[in-house]
């Protein structure tokens, strides 16, 4: 159902059973999958190619300019997946001659006032809380969960099944299955719950726990913890992901564990 109080440009591609409620406004360049809901007052712009049964609630902002000095106006776009919810104000900015296009994979949680900036890579099944500030090309692995308020600057990486403490400034790459918080943005541990979650298997968990010790809390610096997690533990999918991870960062990797500053928290 189209809204005869919405607009939607004539060359927009629309699938089957998409409403696009009053106010709402779809500019020409957007193609949206099957059974899409597109709220009041929301907007999605040119260079936005969304999947099956996405929302975008009112005053979202999908597939808009970015942000950025050097953006000269250059064909780009933004590529969503299926089954994705973007809440009320949400702003999602398109790619720059950087990358090309910005990508949201699928079934991924965007809460109110987020912010995703241009050519930023975004995963599967992340939550993104409210108010959450995503810099230029920065990355998110599946399973993430920034906190609300959390600032991530541009060119940081998040990896898979990370969880970030609500009110952090990300301005160095955190791991997979780091849980990390505090200000500089700090190791505070394995993300067993959310692990368990999602069917870990207490093997698996415990390697991680143990190779985490090695790597955050023993106080090797990162190459020689990586070359002892390499010797030490047992080839496996998590144990590959976070050493490779570590050894491409550029921004560098989070602060490892500090028990003086656990310590004075109690």
């Amino acid at each position: 159902m189209i809204s005869d109080l919405a607009f939607v440009h004539p060359d927009a591609k629309l699938g089957e059973g998409v409403t696009v409620e009053p106010f709402a406004y779809i500019a020409g360049d957007v193609v949206i999958g099957d059974g899409s809901w597109i709220g009041a007052h929301a907007t999605v712009l040119d260079g936005t190619r969304m999947g099956k049964r996405c929302k975008v609630h009112p005053s979202a902002v999908i597939g808009g300019v970015p942000q950025d000095l050097k953006f000269k106006g250059e064909y780009t776009t933004l590529e969503i997946g299926d089954d994705n919810t973007f809440r009320e104000c949400v702003t999602v900015n398109r790619g720059t001659a950087a990358k090309g296009k910005t990508v949201i994979g699928n079934n991924n949680l965007v809460m109110a006032c987020a912010h995703i900036a241009h050519d930023c890579t975004i995963g599967s099944h992340c939550v993104i809380v409210n108010s959450v500030l995503l810099g230029g090309e920065a990355e998110v692995g599946d399973w993430a969960i920034i906190g609300g308020g959390s600032a991530v600057h541009q060119f940081s990486r998040i990896g898979a099944h990370a969880m970030i403490s609500g009110g952090s400034l990300v301005n160095k790459d955190i791991p997979p299955y780091v849980k990390a918080a505090r200000f500089p943005i700090t190791y505070v541990g394995a993300n067993f719950i959310g692990l368990r979650r999602r069917g870990f298997t207490s093997e698996q968990i415990g390697q991680i726990q143990d190779m985490f010790r090695v790597l955050f809390q023993d106080g090797h610096n990162y190459s020689k913890a990586c070359d002892l997690v390499m010797a030490q533990f047992p080839p496996t999918p998590e144990r590959d992901l976070v050493v490779n991870f570590i050894r491409t960062s550029k921004r560098g990797i989070l602060k490892p564990y500090n028990p003086q500053v656990a310590a004075d928290e109690e």
